[in-house]
């Protein structure tokens, strides 16, 4: 009964909704755009490049020494002389908890009206802004504005793929098969749980591609970028380096609005929800985050994965964090070195995600199995730098590591980009999964602010050990993996139906 009350509120929609061919490959060119090159790669290295340009050695008389490449490096920030990659850490934990206040305000506006689309074009307006504003910045005694400017960056750039993540599950659910597959479960021709394993698959293909078109695309951007770098001569010295990687930051930032036009103006406005009469855009988040956390309880699968998905994108963002910061020392803050990792990066990352989607759709694996499997290398990561904590033969201390990290990161673990946002379409009512994707994206920023601050003070106490934060990182990514394994995506399916039929009845939602 409650499968059939859920096709019925999938099928009561307008022709107009359904996804056409031209917005899916919209949808695909954004992410293009949105690449990360300028707020989460070019703009972090970037800034670290200016603090060890303005850093000093800690053994020498305070701003007597520059930083060299076998010394410490510290600075005074926020009221103590801290290491440079302390630094970052603590900057990245300060942006990650802007962006979950901010998402409590106005994460829940993708569930009603037609708001979202306008918050993903103001996002992507301000990043790019960002971008051109780091051409004024090139110079190491200006960089508490670099401050300023990577977390802007890296707001406007979590902002906008939060957003434009959000249309995701709509933009699948209205694609034209999946909404003939729905319509012969309505007519009796095909099971409910047919079209159920053949809507996942669905989803997982159109997470899948995206991510594999915006590696391709960002390969080919990457390729431009060699060519700008010979013509900036960014190897012929330091200045020029750094003002190398100001530009590489405004042309990325420059294709990301070209990339995104074509989805401001064809996403389709699929209506949303009416605001409740008793609130209002300004407190409806904070509202329908209490009132998700509340009824999330009693989803018991979706808060289990809500858990794992806390925990885990605490480990990989920061793994991420902290690896970055080892190799822009390692590369002595080389716009080219770091171009051409990208590269073999993205390369690998684009085998990797196709291939997983590959394995997944001729075998018909489950989306928890894939992520499952996706987790182990996660983790193998984490052992990887903590085996560096009391040597230096290994543990993201040498070149040759870093190329293989390149590698090793993209086949086997960014398939967690896809997996984790489809599993959260697998777990949340389909009636407010817009809400549940907001309250998945606010707690992933909780956490990652709290991974970064933590491994900030572990570096700090541990005498700049760069390598101690790995042993809390793998505690924690072990600890989660309990969790998803504890998750039934058909429990989750029979909860999610539960609900929605309570919900309708007791009106849960407008309160």
């Amino acid at each position: 009964m409650a499968s059939s009350q859920k096709l019925a509120s999938e099928l009561n929609v307008p022709a107009s909704s359904t996804t056409s061919r031209v917005e899916l490959w919209s949808f695909y060119l954004y992410y293009v755009g949105n690449n990360g090159l300028s707020g989460f790669n070019f703009g972090p290295s970037q800034f670290q490049n200016l603090l060890f340009l303005a850093g000093y050695d800690p053994s020498q008389l305070p701003s007597s020494a520059p930083c060299g490449s076998n010394t410490d490096c510290v600075l005074p920030y926020l009221g103590k002389i801290r290491n440079i990659n302390s630094i970052v850490l603590l900057t990245n934990g300060i942006s990650f908890a802007i962006q979950a206040v901010l998402l409590l305000l106005i994460g829940a506006w993708a569930d009603y009206g037609t708001w979202r689309p306008n918050i993903t074009v103001v996002f992507t307006l301000v990043a790019v802004a960002v971008s051109f504003a780091w051409l004024g910045v090139e110079d190491p005694s200006e960089w508490q504005a670099g401050v300023a400017l990577y977390i802007l960056g890296l707001i406007t750039y979590q902002g906008a793929l939060t957003f434009w993540t959000a249309a995701f599950p709509g933009l699948a659910r209205h694609l034209p098969e999946v909404e003939i597959s729905a319509q012969l479960v309505a007519d009796g021709e095909k099971s409910w749980d047919e079209h159920a394993e053949f809507e996942s698959l669905s989803r997982n293909r159109v997470s899948n591609i995206s991510f594999t078109v915006s590696s391709l695309g960002e390969i080919l951007i990457l390729v431009v970028m060699v060519g700008i770098l010979e013509g900036l001569k960014a190897g012929s010295s330091t200045a020029n380096n750094t003002k190398a990687f100001s530009v590489l930051i405004a042309f990325s930032g420059a294709l990301w609005l070209l990339c995104a036009l074509p989805w401001f103006f064809l996403e389709k406005r699929r209506p949303g929800l009416a605001l409740p009469p008793s609130s209002s855009l300004f407190t409806i988040g904070f509202r329908q985050t209490y009132i998700a956390l509340r009824e999330c309880v009693r989803l018991k699968q979706t808060f289990l994965y809500l858990i794992f998905y806390f925990l885990m994108g605490d480990v990989l963002n920061t793994t991420v964090t902290v690896v970055a910061t080892l190799q822009n020392s390692i590369v002595s803050y080389s716009t080219l070195q770091l171009t051409l990792l990208l590269i073999v990066g993205i390369v690998a990352q684009a085998i990797g995600t196709y291939s997983f989607w590959l394995v997944q759709k001729k075998f018909k694996i489950s989306t928890k199995a894939m992520l499952s499997f996706n987790v182990i290398w996660i983790l193998v990561l984490t052992v990887w730098g903590l085996i560096g904590i009391h040597t230096d033969k290994f543990g993201f201390k040498h070149t040759w590591e870093i190329w293989l990290y390149q590698v090793f990161y993209g086949l086997m673990v960014c398939p967690w980009y896809a997996y984790s946002q489809t599993m959260i379409s697998e777990v949340s009512p389909p009636s407010q999964m817009f809400l549940f994707f907001a309250l998945f994206s606010v707690v992933g920023k909780t956490s990652a602010f709290i991974g970064p601050l933590v491994s900030s003070a572990i570096i700090t106490v541990s005498d700049n050990n760069n390598n101690m934060p790995f042993a809390f990182l793998f505690g924690l990514g072990t600890v989660s993996t309990m969790f998803l394994y504890l998750v039934d995506v058909k429990k989750s399916q029979m909860e999610c139906d539960e609900f929605v039929k309570a919900e309708a009845d007791l009106k849960a939602f407008q309160e």
